[in-house]
């Protein structure tokens, strides 16, 4: 699917997440036993919509993109709270970024990845995977390492398989994370030169950090009933 500029696809990430959820649960994920882990913010409300639509239980992974010192803007890899870690070996090797600021920069990112997972999920048991379906999900596809970082961190679980799903994403990212995960589901592609999540949503304001709570609780709630 493609879209035009200005005519957007979802409603909001809400909306995003029942669409994408719908086309996983007839792609066969609601018959099986599911996880549905959002890396927060933006991807908390489409995985909430995702796993009412197939019936899953709704979690979160917090990878976090690894700022270089020298430009905030831009991102040398990714860490996850288990101290799971991606690089960009190429940009590393382009800017000269000597070993010790990466493992500064890593360990500061790493505590704060912790923080952001205690804070929204302090109370919520361990990662239960072992034989399931585990379904990473994002607002979009942007950065890959940060998804990557989180796909590897999963893989620590022993689940059945890892699938990444996202309502939108480019060409390039996700041809780089097909091969190494065992399903990619993606509504909207687009290609990298005109590639702007935002387009694709009508409303693409971000959760506030209550809202992620809320979204987590509420999931919580509706499985336990």
């Amino acid at each position: 699917m493609d879209w035009l500029p200005n005519a957007p696809v979802f409603a909001d990430r809400l909306d995003a997440g029942r669409q994408l959820g719908e086309e996983l649960r007839l792609r066969g994920y609601g018959d099986e036993a599911a996880l549905v882990l959002a890396i927060p913010r933006g991807g908390v409300p489409v995985g909430y919509g995702v796993a009412q639509a197939i019936g899953a239980q709704l979690a979160i992974i917090v990878p976090r993109e690894l700022p270089l010192p020298s430009d905030s803007e831009t991102s040398f890899g990714a860490v996850t709270p288990d101290g799971t870690l991606l690089l960009d070996k190429p940009l590393i090797e382009r800017v000269q970024l000597p070993a010790e600021e990466i493992k500064r920069v890593a360990m500061e990112t790493m505590s704060e990845a912790s923080r952001q997972m205690q804070a929204y999920c302090g109370d919520c048991p361990p990662l239960d995977l072992a034989g399931k379906t585990a379904i990473l999900v994002d607002d979009g596809l942007v950065f890959g390492f940060t998804t990557l970082a989180a796909v590897r961190a999963v893989w620590h679980y022993e689940p059945a398989r890892v699938v990444v799903a996202a309502p939108v994403g480019s060409f390039s990212i996700i041809d780089w994370l097909e091969p190494q995960v065992d399903d990619l589901v993606c509504l909207v592609e687009q290609d990298d030169t005109e590639f702007v999540i935002a387009r694709a949503y009508q409303d693409f304001t971000g959760p506030t950090d209550d809202q992620v709570r809320a979204f987590l609780q509420d999931a919580r709630k509706r499985r336990q009933t």
